[in-house]
């Protein structure tokens, strides 16, 4: 971490929270020029990342960004499901624009399409998903930063950052993090409060299981569980009859009258006689 000034260096929570995503867990394959971002190598053929160089390139790519005047011309990509709703969030808190989901072909060289955009740099989520807006990008000398995984392909790819980009909270915790101190050094946030957004944010959501926390928390709402009343043996209360309550004290006074008779007729509840007949 000697790259990093000391006003740059993580918190022992970001390298919690970069160990619990995993972010650190690579492939059983390795790509020649990913090899110096590689820690070991695990008994069983997996490769550890570098998670100082990790936190290197995530700053180093933060800077790039914060350094390009107009947002609007930083452009985040991301084919990959797991990516879609992290690259989303990243550009509605940076300002940047956001392609999620299929790329079409020449968005950055045919001026004639509808899509057609020319941002000043780039962020992919998979050099090897997103090949297609990384070549059209060296074609128009766009600079691209890049996700990259032990086994990740550094064509024309300016900027790694060397991370786990197949697990669904590793991206998600790679681009808030990268969101995060966007917004540092452009002196949106201090860096002496945490951010008030959630990493929980920026994770990919199956739309199963969103869907059954959407019916859970509809029935968590209703009475009875959402059934009807009937089928919990419950029946609407019906008003005796010729007891209304009104204030003339009528009501009041059948209620007396039919304490009365049912205590034996003389209003005292200790005479009326007990029955023996229990069984």
């Amino acid at each position: 971490m000697s790259k990093v000034p000391a006003i740059l260096a993580p918190t022992e929570q970001d390298i919690q929270q970069l160990l619990a995503a995993q972010s650190h867990i690579g492939t059983k394959n390795i790509e020649v020029k990913m090899s110096s971002y590689v820690w070991k190598r695990r008994n069983d053929g997996i490769h550890i990342i570098n998670i100082g160089k990790t936190w290197e390139k995530l700053v180093f790519a933060a800077r790039i960004i914060a350094s390009i005047e107009n947002p609007a011309d930083v452009c985040v990509i991301s084919a990959r499901p797991y990516g879609q709703r992290a690259a989303l969030k990243f550009a509605q808190y940076t300002g940047a624009q956001a392609i999620a989901g299929r790329f079409t072909p020449g968005t950055f060289t045919n001026y004639i399409t509808r899509t057609f955009r020319e941002p000043r740099l780039i962020i992919v989520t998979d050099p090897r998903t997103d090949h297609q807006p990384v070549k059209e990008a060296s074609y128009v000398n766009i600079p691209v930063i890049a996700f990259c995984d032990t086994d990740s392909p550094l064509t024309h790819i300016d900027v790694a950052i060397p991370s786990n980009n197949k697990g669904k909270h590793a991206i998600g915790l790679g681009y808030y993090l990268l969101a995060r101190e966007v917004l540092r050094l452009r002196g949106t946030i201090t860096r002496t409060e945490p951010w008030s957004v959630m990493v929980d944010m920026f994770f990919y959501r199956d739309p199963e299981e969103a869907e059954k926390d959407a019916e859970v928390a509809a029935i968590a709402d209703k009475p009875y569980g959402g059934a009807d009343a009937a089928e919990w043996g419950v029946t609407a209360a019906e008003p005796a009859a010729g007891l209304q309550w009104e204030a003339s004290g009528s009501g009041a006074a059948a209620v007396a009258a039919l304490a009365s008779a049912a205590a034996g007729g003389d209003g005292e509840w200790g005479n009326a006689t007990e029955s023996t007949d229990w069984v």
